[in-house]
């Protein structure tokens, strides 16, 4: 009797087991867990990603290593200017031979502001974050700066810079130019740069500045009439070529090579992040999209 339930038993025990492997092999109540997507490879030598909502890292490469920022640099430029109290972003500036000359010793990328017109702070910002003018970056430095020289007003203004920069907190930060056109003491990081755009990002004028495709100025000339500029075209591509691109600005230059800081928004989330020293216009713009793309993966 004994012997016959321990069988009954036996049997029952071997089915159970044969059905749960037949049922665990099917994959019906079990599966692996997906694997995380693995980080991207970039050319670029410096990378970082972070959640803008609470800023959390989501990828890094030499994240805190300095390097040359070129025009990357007139994120903080535009910081500092909307950070002015009482700011009139219609108020004027006219354009000084001083700026055009800049370019011309720079062959620095320019707005192609006329010496002579009266220019808005708020086309000054245009001119400077969209064809990346260095000619607009200094005229809202002689702007804004302190002095009763244009040296001494450029030499302030550069002093608000690293004022900000340090008031975020930022120890791999230095400014010596107003437009990334340095002294060898202009530099930052990928983590850096971001937390600088973030900071940035806040401002309802940068924001509506830096998501703009094209603008056109109409200044004021000398003799009182009206230029229409030619169309500035943002030097940021990612804004027509990924979804979802709301800013921020390109930078290149022979020491910087070229850079990006981005953000983009997808699902009511934001992701924002630079790369620094990539091979090319077009690897900055792909390792862009790779970093954004695994940064929402990860959200």
């Amino acid at each position: 009797m004994n012997t016959g339930i321990q069988v009954i038993r036996l049997r029952r025990a071997v089915g159970v087991a044969v059905t749960t492997g037949a049922v665990l092999a099917s994959g019906a109540l079990y599966a692996a867990p997906a694997q995380a997507a693995a980080a991207p490879t970039i050319v670029a030598k410096g990378g970082y990603v972070m959640n803008n909502g609470n800023g959390k890292s989501l990828y890094t490469k030499a994240a805190d290593t300095r390097r040359s920022t070129g025009s990357t640099t007139k994120i903080m430029t535009a910081k500092v200017v909307l950070a002015q109290k009482n700011l009139n972003l219609d108020a004027k500036v006219t354009i000084q031979m001083a700026y055009s000359d800049y370019i011309v010793k720079h062959n620095a990328s320019s707005a192609r502001l006329i010496v002579g017109d009266k220019v808005t702070v708020r086309q000054l910002l245009y001119g400077l974050m969209l064809p990346s003018g260095c000619d607009a970056a200094y005229a809202l430095a002689d702007k804004f700066g302190s002095g009763t020289t244009r040296s001494a007003r450029v030499k302030s203004f550069i002093g608000k810079m690293n004022a900000e920069a340090k008031k975020l907190g930022l120890k791999n930060t230095s400014f010596d130019s107003f437009d990334g056109i340095g002294n060898g003491k202009n530099y930052s990081t990928p983590r850096d740069l971001t937390k600088i755009a973030s900071s940035a990002m806040k401002s309802s004028t940068f924001r509506s500045i830096v998501k703009t495709k094209k603008y056109t100025a109409k200044t004021v000339t000398k003799t009182g009439g009206t230029r229409t500029m030619a169309p500035w075209t943002n030097t940021n591509t990612l804004l027509s070529n990924y979804s979802g691109t709301i800013g921020v600005k390109t930078g290149s230059g022979p020491e910087a090579k070229y850079c990006l800081v981005f953000a983009a928004t997808r699902n009511g989330k934001t992701v924002i992040g630079t790369v620094l020293a990539s091979s090319s216009a077009a690897q900055r713009e792909k390792d862009a999209k790779a970093l954004m793309g695994y940064g929402f993966g990860k959200l």
